[in-house]
This record gives C-alpha cells, sequence and structure tokens, in this order.
C-alpha cells in the first residue's frame, strides 16, 4: 500500500474491515466462498444504525484491494459494484460564508475559515499549513503534498493576510499555523503537534450554528463554496481546477451544476407569473 501511494488513514482503514470479516468466519477472506462473503456483506447493509453503508462500502473496498494484492479477480468472491451517489454539494452564499466569519469568537477560528474558504483548502491541508509556507510578500501559500501527493501555491487574499499577520503575533505560533496538544502517533510514536480533525471540524460546525446556518455545514462545503464562488465570479474553470489541486477537470466540472452563471439568472416561473397576474392584489 505504502509502494502504491496510499495513505497511513486508508492502511488502517482497509486493515480494520478486512479483519472485522476475517474474525467473524475465524477465516482470511480469500478462504472464504461468495455466499459467506454475500451473507456478511447484507449483514452489514441491513443494519439499522449509520454509519453501516459507509461500514459496508469500505469492506468491499479493502476486499477488493485484498484480492489485488493476492492477484486475484474481484471475480474470486464476486464482489459488488458500488455506485457513486450523483449527489451536489452544499454551497453557502456569500452572505452566509461572511456571518461564519463574523460569529468567530477566536481569531484562530476566524483565520482557519478564512483559510478554508479563500484558498479552498481540504482539512488537513488546512492543518498542515506551516508559517514557512506563507509568503505574504508574494501573497501566495504553498501547499505541500495535497491529495495525490502534489503541491500547489493559491493566492492569499490581502483581508486574510492582515488576519494571519494579527494572528501570527499574537499566539506565536512555532512550526504549525495552528498548533494543537501534542499526541502519541500510536502506529508510528511520533509526535503530532498540528491541530486536530475533531478540532477543525468543530470550529466550522460551532461557527455556523452561530451564524444561524440551517445548511447542513462541514469542513468540506467551504471548499465546495470557494469553487462555486471562483466560478460565478468569472474564473475560468481550468484556472479552479488547479487552484483546487484536482487531478481530472471532471471533478470541478461538478460545480457546473451548482454554480449561477448565466446571463440571465435562474428564477421561478412564480416570480413572472406574480407580475403578470394580480391574485392577491397590491
Amino acid at each position: 500500500m505504502s509502494v502504491l501511494g496510499r495513505s497511513p488513514s486508508t492502511f488502517k482503514n482497509y486493515s480494520m474491515h478486512v479483519a472485522a470479516i476475517a474474525l467473524h468466519y475465524g477465516k482470511i477472506p480469500t478462504e472464504l466462498d461468495q455466499e459467506q462473503v454475500h451473507e456478511y456483506l447484507f449483514m452489514l447493509q441491513k443494519r439499522s444504525q449509520t454509519p453501516s453503508q459507509t461500514y459496508f462500502k469500505h469492506t468491499v473496498y479493502g476486499l477488493r484491494f485484498l484480492l489485488k494484492t493476492e492477484g486475484l479477480p474481484y471475480s474470486y468472491l464476486h464482489l459488488p459494484a458500488i455506485k457513486k451517489a450523483n449527489k451536489l454539494p452544499v454551497v453557502l452564499s456569500k452572505q452566509e460564508v461572511w456571518a461564519m466569519l463574523k460569529a468567530c469568537s477566536l481569531l484562530k477560528h476566524k483565520v482557519l475559515i478564512g483559510l478554508l474558504y479563500g484558498c479552498g483548502l481540504r482539512c488537513l491541508e488546512v492543518r498542515s499549513v506551516k508559517l514557512a509556507d506563507l509568503d505574504f510578500d508574494r501573497r501566495q501559500l504553498k501547499v505541500v503534498q495535497g491529495k495525490g501527493k502534489k503541491d500547489r501555491y493559491v493566492p492569499l487574499s490581502e483581508h486574510l493576510i492582515r488576519g494571519l499577520k494579527s494572528y501570527i503575533s499574537a499566539e506565536r505560533p512555532i512550526e504549525y499555523l495552528f498548533g494543537g496538544v501534542n499526541i502519541v502517533d500510536r502506529a508510528g510514536g511520533d509526535f503530532d503537534s498540528r491541530y486536530s480533525q475533531k478540532g477543525v471540524q468543530w470550529a466550522v460546525k460551532e461557527a455556523s450554528k452561530k451564524a444561524g446556518i440551517l445548511k447542513d455545514v462541514h469542513v468540506h462545503t467551504l471548499r465546495h463554496t470557494c469553487a462555486t464562488h471562483l466560478l460565478e465570479d468569472g474564473m475560468d474553470i481550468i484556472s479552479v481546477k488547479n487552484f483546487l489541486g484536482h487531478e481530472s477537470i471532471e471533478t470541478t466540472m461538478l460545480y457546473l451544476h451548482v454554480a449561477q452563471l448565466q446571463t440571465k439568472p435562474v428564477f421561478s416561473p412564480l416570480d413572472t407569473l406574480f407580475s403578470e397576474c394580480s391574485l392577491f392584489g397590491k
């Protein structure tokens, strides 16, 4: 898995799910017959509580990888295909992003949300920002080893730079921009002083709640919102692709279904109905 460039979290995830089915039957999965595999997967699907569906999918992915490493085809265990749900992302309005920023009581959280939205960062990317990655003179942030093990540069807004300078002056971080409590990594024994994933998730959720936003807001919602707003503000799709660090243009094209790019904005037929007909009077 390391040679193929898979992350430690993927290794942990696949291992856990493959181990679970092995312990269930007391055999390694490649010794199971197709009916046993189907029985186990059916059991996962029928669990009433979430995240059963996610558990089901990750079990299939883990078994696929196991077969791949053993040089066996997917048909060996007759694994089902996993269909991707055609869901459009949740996107915030500019007013809602502004409300989230105003709702932050801590400068740290305001800068954090500013980076997630203003630079279109993923959760791991914002947690991994180091002071050395910030170039205020050139107004750029270097995103080091983002998804796909690729570096990229993204622009820094002058407004965000002011916030960053104030935050750095007040908090005096040493290496990572957003530091946290040192936690021992059980796998490698190293210390990780970055702000935790749960901490980032909590900050975003808390800000959206204080702002009174009813949409289901997650950390990645700010990245979706960034992409959509860039398209709506006139940036071409290739530039947006490079901005976000997408490997494929198809991934970026998803936002064309969300962004309001028409010369004439989309409207409801009720608008024209009420303008042309007087049902309730003026």
